[in-house]
Parts: C-alpha cells; sequence; structure tokens
C-alpha cells in the first residue's frame, strides 16, 4: 500500500508539474496562418506612433503592437517577431503589398483600404490638436480659419482626415512627428493636429502647450493584410476578439500607458 500510495504521488506531482506547460503549447495550426507556421515567424510592419514605440535606454521595441503581435507568434508557436519600422505609413503599406510584411498595425483609412485589408477594429481613440501657449483657439472647429496653419505629418491617416474636413485653414507639412511639431515650435503653426496619445506625448515637451478636449474625427486602429488573403485577415480578426474578451488586449492597453484609447467591442459570439 505504501508502494502503491508513492506511486500515485510521484504521479499527482508530475502531472500537476506537466498541466502548466501543455496549457501553452500552441494550439493545432489553423489552416488560414498555414504559411506563417511554416515560415517560422512573422514579420510585421511599424512606424512610430502610439502603438509602437522604442525604450529610450534599451532601444528594444515595445507597445501595443509588439504585444499583439506577439501573442499571435504565441499562439502559433513561432519564434519572437520580426520588427520592420519604417518612417511612414505608407511604406509600411508597400511592404505589406510587395509580401516583405506579414501584416501591419495603423490607423483605419479608406484610401488605404483600397491598397491593404484590415480586420476590424480593436481600439478607438480620436483625431484633435496641440496648441502652442497662450493660443486663443478654445475648439476644434476653432481651428479652421483663414490665416490659421496647420502642422501635420504627411502620409498619416489623421492627415488624411484633416484634408477631409479643413476648409479654411492651410495644413503645413513635417515628415515625421518630431519636423510637425518643430513647426509648431518654431511659430510656423498654430496648431499641430494627429491622434490624441500622440498629441499628447509632445505637449509634455512644449512648456505651456494645451490639448484640445474635443476632437476633429474619432478614429479606428486594425491590422493590415495584403488584399485577397482572407485566410490571414479572419484568423487574425478572431484572435484580436479572443483578446478582447479574455481581457488581455486591455491590458496590453494599461500596460503601455495608452491614454484616450478604448476597446472596440468584439463581434457577437453565435
Amino acid at each position: 500500500m505504501k508502494r502503491v500510495g508513492f506511486i500515485a504521488l510521484l504521479c499527482g506531482s508530475i502531472i500537476a508539474w506537466a498541466l502548466p506547460a501543455l496549457a501553452q503549447q500552441p494550439v493545432e495550426p489553423d489552416q488560414r496562418v498555414a504559411d506563417l507556421v511554416r515560415a517560422g515567424n512573422i514579420r510585421i510592419g511599424v512606424f512610430p506612433s502610439f502603438q509602437y514605440s522604442k525604450d529610450s535606454l534599451t532601444g528594444e521595441p515595445r507597445g501595443l503592437a509588439i504585444g499583439i503581435a506577439r501573442a499571435i507568434a504565441a499562439r502559433l508557436g513561432l519564434g519572437d517577431v520580426v520588427t520592420l519600422e519604417f518612417p511612414t505609413p505608407p511604406q509600411v503599406i508597400e511592404c505589406i503589398k510587395t509580401g516583405g510584411c506579414d501584416v501591419g498595425f495603423m490607423l483605419i483609412d479608406p484610401a488605404r483600404a483600397t491598397e491593404v485589408d484590415f480586420t476590424p477594429a480593436f481600439v478607438r481613440s480620436d483625431y484633435t490638436y496641440l496648441l502652442p501657449a497662450n493660443s486663443q483657439i478654445r475648439s476644434a472647429a476653432d481651428v479652421d480659419r483663414p490665416g490659421i496653419r496647420i502642422a501635420a505629418v504627411r502620409g498619416h491617416a489623421s492627415t488624411a482626415a484633416l484634408l477631409r474636413i479643413v476648409k479654411q485653414a492651410s495644413p503645413v507639412y513635417g515628415d515625421t512627428y518630431e519636423s510637425a511639431v518643430e513647426l509648431l515650435r518654431t511659430g510656423n503653426a498654430e496648431a499641430f493636429a494627429s491622434i490624441r496619445e500622440m498629441v499628447l506625448q509632445y505637449s509634455t515637451q512644449l512648456s505651456g502647450s494645451r490639448v484640445l478636449e474635443d476632437n476633429y474625427q474619432s478614429n479606428l486602429a486594425g491590422v493590415a493584410v495584403p488584399k485577397g488573403n482572407a485566410g490571414r485577415l479572419g484568423y487574425i480578426g478572431d484572435f484580436l476578439d479572443h483578446m478582447k474578451r479574455s481581457g488581455s488586449l486591455q491590458r496590453l492597453v494599461d500596460g503601455a500607458g495608452l491614454r484616450g484609447v478604448e476597446l472596440v467591442a468584439p463581434k457577437a459570439s453565435h
């Protein structure tokens, strides 16, 4: 009896040790992403944004895009994510179209949707303005007036949205966030237009500056895939819904310290 009891205890200990490891094993690869599994990694196209940045000390990539991509890679049993960083969104789109990137992380825009396909949105934020010290502008509507110059980043979705609504103000462009904000800093623009999270970040670099409470448009972020790849599109869309329901996507948002960003509800279950 003692021998039997010892064996039972030993077996129980082995099972208790093995269960966590088994729980972490990826599920059987979905045929919709069999090409990614064969490749052994997932290549993501990113650009500096509220979803992606680098650690100022280590240079390591971080942000919402990295967290989501690593979760997908872990689910499929792949190696770490291959991060392909570009200065602007159009370059990420080109990388996706030419097969150099498997997916891209960016805001959904009608013009972009003619070149790549997007998953349903996973987070929502808004576009607003950063104003210099002593600005008399009090609302987004006040910005669109003759003589107002609006600094914007060339090629960004926030800029495309701005151009659709501005009738009287004059956009002035930078090729990066830094160069666009520099236009505001040097008095060559009266406002800087972008997504709220980025505007809030740059407000800390301009003494006395102010971020408007209202916005000129709400926006939605999705994952971009090559046109016609319905399998990959469906798999990633389903996985994002899984992350929403499990709470892991909200934890990523919270962990990244994103402000003014909220989850979009998952699609209804059947």
